[in-house]
């Protein structure tokens, strides 16, 4: 009789045993096929967030890079110090042959921004806006890109050794289409003798960005003003009836008392605008309301990124989230960027990683090789799109520093955690070639060359870069 029940029950705990594992296998199959379900209801939405023609756009496109013809690099090279190097056998990697000239007769190339090559305005000259930001003017319907004009000679300041160029003042250019660019001329010009003048050519100019007053009609213009130093660590304003100026200059301060070096001025929707500054050098960005002229600001300061030692900040907005973008403290030398939001542009912000989709790490953690200064809504396209303006210095010869501009996209903020790394919350993706998708008879018409040039990384069309 034990015997029996000794066996009944070790009958019964097996039975028991494998009734638990067949549950826990239902349960784990179950939680699989809904995590897959998940992705593909995911998928499904970021492809209708994404419509085909912004989708070209976010093609990722590779770089492969090859040793000069004949020659072979016994190790890897460091891609940061060819940059810097003006002789670098990788010089037209960074700085390629060739000009962007809306003069061009092919109408096949109009339109098309090629980052990192010369950008020529409607005269025929290299575009002197660095730097710069972009002002819509909604009257004319005038784009005005205002950014430092850096024409003159390069040489390195006694007191830092860095390199630099005198200031000239700022330039300005007008464009209908964000392509051809006229140039205007200098609206704010620097002082040639008062060597007490803030403006003064000697001393320190940077990051201009321009917007307008709706209640006083006035065009307002926010800098970067420093002396040789950069001890002085202070912002400028100057103002102008027209967007082609002339600006007056009126003054520079310490917004709040506080050392301001990169900065940028972002105006909201509801008319509210803000300075937006790298403060405690540069260890920690501020965030200031202007007051009702735009003219100063207010007494309320934000610390945000506290610690992180940002610079070169770029804030836009979408769906009532604001994102900006930052880069780190290296001098002329590029540097991984960052994206931050936050649900009030006073914070809290939060950082959300680095942006920078396709080419190959070392240009992503470069971001491409260039520095952020302003984020343009990309007119004509679908929610979510942008253009990403930045700054390929050249510190040999500053005048011929580069803009890379390309496509960045914001898709909705419940896709942060889908396990998509390429269609994260903010991208900003590569490309050799691109335009801006245009609109034809309320539809979205992509006319970029994107599936028949020949990309870097494709197996039929391969077309490495060699280091020559």
């Amino acid at each position: 009789m034990v015997r029996w029940l000794s066996a009944g029950s070790r009958c019964s705990w097996r039975r028991l045993v494998i009734c638990s594992l067949a549950c826990l296998l239902i349960i784990q199959l179950y939680s699989f096929f809904s995590r897959v379900g998940e992705q593909i209801e995911n998928m499904k939405q970021i492809l209708s967030l994404h419509p085909l023609p912004l989708r070209d756009l976010e093609q990722v496109e590779e770089i492969i890079l090859l040793p000069p013809y004949g020659l072979k690099y016994p190790q890897k090279i460091n891609l940061n110090d060819e940059f810097l190097n003006a002789s670098s056998l990788a010089r037209n990697i960074f700085f390629p042959i060739g000009a962007l000239d809306p003069r061009m007769e092919d109408v096949k190339e109009n339109g098309y921004y090629h980052p990192g090559r010369v950008w020529l305005d409607t005269d025929g000259n290299p575009i002197q806006a660095h730097g710069g930001g972009i002002l819509f003017d909604v009257k004319s319907g005038t784009y005005y890109w205002y950014g430092e004009y850096k024409d003159g000679p390069t040489y390195h300041a006694q007191e830092t050794g860095t390199a630099r160029v005198d200031v000239i003042g700022v330039g300005c250019y007008s464009s209908k289409n964000l392509w051809a660019w006229k140039y205007e001329g200098i609206v704010l010009a620097a002082e040639e003798r008062n060597e007490t003048h803030d403006l003064y050519k000697l001393k320190v100019l940077e990051r201009p960005k321009v917007i307008h007053n709706d209640k006083t009609r006035k065009y307002v213009m926010w800098m970067h003003i420093d002396d040789a130093t950069y001890s002085k660590a202070s912002v400028g304003i100057a103002v102008s009836d027209s967007p082609t100026g002339p600006f007056e200059y009126l003054h520079s301060q310490r917004p709040n008392g506080f050392d301001s070096r990169d900065m940028t001025v972002f105006k909201d929707k509801n008319g509210m605008a803000y300075l937006i500054y790298s403060s405690i050098r540069n260890k920690e960005i501020h965030i200031s309301p202007l007051n009702g002229d735009y003219l100063g600001v207010t007494n309320r300061t934000i610390r945000a990124l506290v610690g992180q030692h940002r610079e070169a900040p770029a804030v836009f907005k979408h769906q009532g989230v604001y994102y900006m973008v930052t880069s780190g403290c290296s001098g002329w030398a590029p540097n991984e960027a960052q994206v931050h939001e936050a649900e009030s542009i006073l914070g809290p912000w939060e950082s959300i990683g680095n942006p920078c989709v396709g080419a190959n790490k070392d240009f992503r953690v470069a971001t491409f090789f260039s520095q952020s200064t302003f984020v343009l809504p990309m007119p004509g396209a679908v929610p979510g799109s942008f253009i990403f303006m930045a700054d390929r210095w050249n510190p040999a010869n500053l005048r011929d520093s580069r803009y890379v501009w390309l496509p960045l996209t914001v898709s909705t903020r419940n896709q942060r955690y889908t396990g998509l790394p390429l269609w994260s919350r903010v991208s900003i993706f590569w490309h050799r070639k691109w335009r801006i998708p245009l609109r034809k008879n309320g539809e979205i018409d992509y006319v970029a060359d994107l599936h028949h040039e020949r990309r870097f990384g494709e197996q039929e069309d391969k077309q490495p870069i060699h280091l020559n």
